[in-house]
């Protein structure tokens, strides 16, 4: 068990501080709470013990641990520089220089090979936004990327532990959180009263789930199967270290390199045809990924290295991100779709602000409603941007303009930057946003029966119940291994 930490002072309280053995009940008092130790929470976590604050981190599994959302954005890299850890993402990562999308007929149907009979794609080259910070990405094995940022918090300051549980949130009369309640590794009770806590949880978003202010999108359902295999072909010369995003009849698929050889391949479906799965994943995913001509060459000669997982990847947004004494970040606040890779970079974004809504309300409570106001209308605004791209990207008429990019007025450029993660402080990627947001409308005017087409496919999916939306982060691995 552990003793309590005074409240008093604000140095940082080392991990051995906070883990004195005593024959009572721990009552730990850090400044801070973080619950959850992925991107968002060891960013937070770190930001906020660098200002002076003691910070107690609790994560419910042990690094390394499982999972998806392999793909970083150039907006990722400044983050990491402020960490200081940039040189070793770098040294774990893939060399990214930009998305690509196989060109495919206003149909759906398959571009047929050029003269050389090689696919074609159009390729966005983070280089090409405007004004770039950084003109690539990495992609990382999450394993390793979360457990590098764990170990930094706790390098940090940071009394971070593992296979510590929060189950639940007392409040005071005042509405602010006076009492947490938890289970070490070893299942023994004890309870944290913080100055603030900062909900990290990701999909399992305690506050959003225990004041029930998750609600399920009603724009946009989908689901997700994956693996990860060795032996699928990459692209050639620069473009080898590309994240590859296909469209397909009932969604789209995506092609990740990784280290060594090994590459993240999985499909976003329809509710619809997830609900078409029958007997072993692996020959569900495998007939999904062999439905594209361009996808299944590539995967010839590909083994699978890790089991099948099938995930209701359902996406949600909490009515509010915050409230007297505490704020959601990353997923635990809302959870889109990853077809522009932008999950984590969105975590590790809303946790540096949380840090500084936090600093400042420790500093000076009379400003934290103001604080608030202002990290919620930024995130919001940010979060919108992309939900309007991803909402709209297996549509006929997405698919004609990715087809055909035109960069009248920088338009092309602006669309790389939301690519690249810029999407929150840039007025001149906002400002041609809006403007591609017209070329679209006018768009599907002129392709009027196709866009309508479109338009009936997604909201028939609207309601549509694989019965995965129970599985929040937890993956489902099919009944086969990777031998």
């Amino acid at each position: 068990m552990t003793d309590t930490v005074a409240e008093s002072g604000r140095a940082s309280a080392s991990p051995a501080e906070l883990n004195t053995p005593t024959d009572h009940p721990a009552v730990l008092q850090p400044d801070v709470l973080v619950i959850g130790g992925g991107p968002a929470g060891t960013t937070a976590a770190t930001m906020l013990a660098r200002k002076g604050w003691k910070v107690l981190l609790l994560e419910k599994d042990a690094h390394p641990r499982f999972h998806i959302g392999e793909s970083l954005l150039p907006m990722n890299l400044p983050i990491l520089e402020r960490l200081g850890v940039l040189d070793q993402v770098k040294a774990i990562g893939t060399f990214k220089p930009g998305a690509e999308f196989p060109i495919v007929n206003d149909d759906g149907t398959p571009m047929a090979p050029d003269n050389e009979g090689a696919d074609q794609y159009n390729t966005f080259r983070f280089e090409r936004a405007l004004n770039p910070a950084f003109g690539y990405a990495y992609q990382v094995k999450r394993e390793e990327f979360d457990q590098l940022l764990f170990r930094n918090a706790q390098a940090n300051g940071v009394d971070a532990r593992e296979r510590h549980k929060v189950e639940r949130v007392e409040f005071g009369s005042d509405g602010r959180p006076s009492i947490v309640r938890a289970r070490d590794a070893q299942g023994n009770a004890f309870t944290v009263q913080a100055r603030y806590i900062v909900d990290a949880s990701g999909r399992d978003t305690v506050f959003g789930n225990q004041l029930k202010l998750k609600k399920k999108n009603p724009l946009h359902q989908s689901a997700a199967i994956f693996s990860h295999f060795t032996g699928v072909e990459r692209r050639a010369g620069e473009d080898a270290g590309n994240i590859t995003v296909q469209r397909f009849a009932h969604g789209w698929m995506w092609l990740i390199p990784l280290r060594e050889g090994v590459m993240s391949v999985g499909a976003v479906c329809f509710p619809e045809y997830l609900k078409q799965r029958r007997g072993e994943n692996e020959a569900f995913l495998m007939k999904t990924l062999e439905s594209e001509p361009q996808v299944k060459k590539r995967m010839a000669n590909a083994q699978r290295v890790a089991p099948v997982h099938v995930t209701g990847n359902y996406s949600y947004t909490c009515e509010r991100m915050h409230g007297p004494g505490w704020v959601m970040v990353g997923d635990a606040y809302a959870f889109v779709d990853p077809v522009f890779s932008s999950g984590v970079y969105l975590g590790m974004n809303s946790a540096e602000q949380a840090a500084q809504v936090v600093d400042g309300t420790l500093r000076d409570p009379s400003r934290e409603a103001a604080l608030q106001r202002e990290m919620d209308t930024r995130l919001k605004r940010g979060l919108k941007h992309f939900q309007w791209f991803i909402y709209r990207f297996t549509t006929p008429v997405m698919r004609h303009l990715f087809n055909h990019p035109r960069n009248v007025w920088q338009v092309e450029q602006a669309v790389i930057s939301m690519l690249a993660g810029d999407v929150f402080d840039n007025p001149e990627v906002l400002k041609r946003l809006r403007l591609f947001r017209f070329i679209y409308n006018v768009t599907a005017i002129r392709m009027a029966p196709l866009a309508l087409r479109g338009w009936l496919k997604r909201r028939r999916q609207v309601g549509v119940d694989v019965g995965l939306q129970g599985a929040a982060d937890t993956l489902q691995p099919g009944p086969e291994r990777a031998q």
